[in-house]
C-alpha cells in the first residue's frame, strides 16, 4: 500500500524526486491535453472534478479507492487527491506514520492542518488527512496542489462564495474556514 501511496503522492517512483512542474501519476500541473476517461465528472463554476474509482487506471491499485483530479478553467490541473482503502488499528497507524516520515524527508517537518489530525507541508503543497467512516475505519487522504491553486481557489470563491478547498473538506468530512 505504501509504495502506491507514495507513487500517488509524488507522481514518481519512490527513489526519484519530483520536479517542480510534476504532478502525481506522472501528470503535469497546468493545461491538460489528455487524461484517461474518468468514472465520473463533476463541475462547479471554474472547477471540473475528474473522479477515478477503483475501476479506472489512475485508481486501480489494490489500496486505492479513489483519485480525483481537479482541473481549473484557467489554470489547468491544480490538485490531485488520493483516497486509500479503509484501515483499522495498527495498519492505519503504520501507513500514516510511513507517509508522514516520507513527507518529512521530502519537505521537512509538517504543520498541523485545518482538519483534526491532518498535516500540511507548505513547501510541497501537500496535505495528509483522514476520512473516518461510521464503522470506525479510517482512510488516508493525500492531496497535492499545483503552483496556481491559490488563484484557482480565489476565482472559485468569487463565483461560489467558498474556496476550492471546501471540496476537499467535503471529501474528508470536515469544515474548512
Amino acid at each position: 500500500m505504501l509504495a502506491l501511496a507514495m507513487l500517488a503522492w509524488t507522481g514518481a517512483a519512490m527513489a526519484a524526486e519530483p520536479t517542480a512542474g510534476e504532478a502525481p501519476f506522472g501528470l503535469a500541473w497546468g493545461a491538460v491535453d489528455r487524461v484517461d476517461a474518468p468514472s465520473m465528472v463533476d463541475r462547479e463554476a471554474n472547477l471540473t472534478g475528474l473522479y477515478y474509482f477503483h475501476d479506472r487506471p489512475l485508481a486501480s491499485g489494490p489500496d486505492t479507492v479513489e483519485v480525483v483530479l481537479v482541473v481549473c478553467r484557467e489554470q489547468g490541473l491544480q490538485q490531485v487527491v488520493w483516497v486509500g482503502r479503509p484501515l483499522v488499528g495498527s495498519a492505519y497507524d503504520t501507513a500514516r506514520e510511513t507517509i508522514r516520515r516520507e513527507g518529512v524527508r521530502r519537505y521537512g517537518e509538517p504543520r498541523p492542518g485545518p482538519a483534526p489530525g491532518s498535516l500540511v507541508w507548505p513547501s510541497g503543497r501537500a496535505v495528509l488527512a483522514t476520512r473516518t467512516s461510521p464503522d470506525g475505519t479510517r482512510a488516508l487522504v493525500m492531496s497535492m496542489s499545483g503552483p496556481d491553486y491559490a488563484a484557482c481557489s480565489e476565482n472559485h470563491r468569487t463565483v461560489t462564495g467558498h474556496p476550492a478547498g471546501a471540496h476537499m473538506a467535503d471529501l474528508i468530512g470536515e469544515t474548512v474556514p
